[in-house]
């Protein structure tokens, strides 16, 4: 999981709200270089809180989070109550950016290709695919699932190489529902960020 977060917060890295009336193929091939070219250069931000404070106001408005955590949740999220729901999103939320600050931390110089959006018939949703270069290793394809919502279009999953990250995290979850119920599935996430909570400190 570690592996999959460097790669995939190295190629999108920075979505920012105002560019939400764009189109999503564009969206993600402008900001996503753009970011890589804020963090190439001198006196970029390294640190874990500045990479958290940079994913906090420019990437996290373009998540979908509780559609990402109702998927993650499988059918166990019709079973939680609107209250469970929340603390689920609410620790979700802060696991994946604290995950993602620490890949971020770990950027090294890869280059960016990108295709083609493809939308459903409807138009409502998009898939958008990259080609991340690095070097001295494989390329990696990055798949962007993208909808549209009353706040512009929205990430609600990502897939590298043909990972699913909702789906990496779905089989976890869903055995954690069945051992210690939606209760037992919030616990777990808030112990996991408590830790990494104290290994920033």
């Amino acid at each position: 999981m570690m592996r999959m977060a460097v790669w995939f917060f190295a190629a999108l890295l920075a979505l920012p709200a105002f560019a939400q009336t764009e189109a999503p193929g564009k969206l993600i091939e402008r900001v996503s270089l753009d970011m890589l070219n804020t963090l190439q250069k001198e006196g970029a931000p390294k640190g874990k809180k500045e990479i958290m404070a940079l994913v906090e106001q420019r990437v996290l408005p373009n998540f979908d989070f509780v559609r990402m955590t109702a998927l993650a949740t499988g059918l166990g999220w019709r079973s939680a109550t609107p209250a469970q729901q929340g603390l689920l999103v609410e620790q979700f939320r802060t696991l994946l950016v604290r995950t993602y600050s620490t890949a971020l931390t770990r950027y090294t110089n890869q280059t960016l290709e990108f295709q083609p959006e493809r939308k459903s018939e409807d138009g409502s949703k998009a898939l958008v695919r990259s080609l991340l270069k690095q070097p001295g290793a494989p390329a990696l394809t990055i798949d962007y699932k993208m909808a549209t919502t009353p706040g512009g279009w929205k990430i609600y999953d990502v897939a590298i190489d043909g990972v699913s990250l909702v789906t990496n995290y779905r089989d976890s979850f869903a055995e954690q529902v069945r051992t210690g119920g939606i209760d037992g599935l919030v616990k777990m996430l808030t112990d996991k960020n408590s830790q990494l909570a104290s290994e920033d400190t």
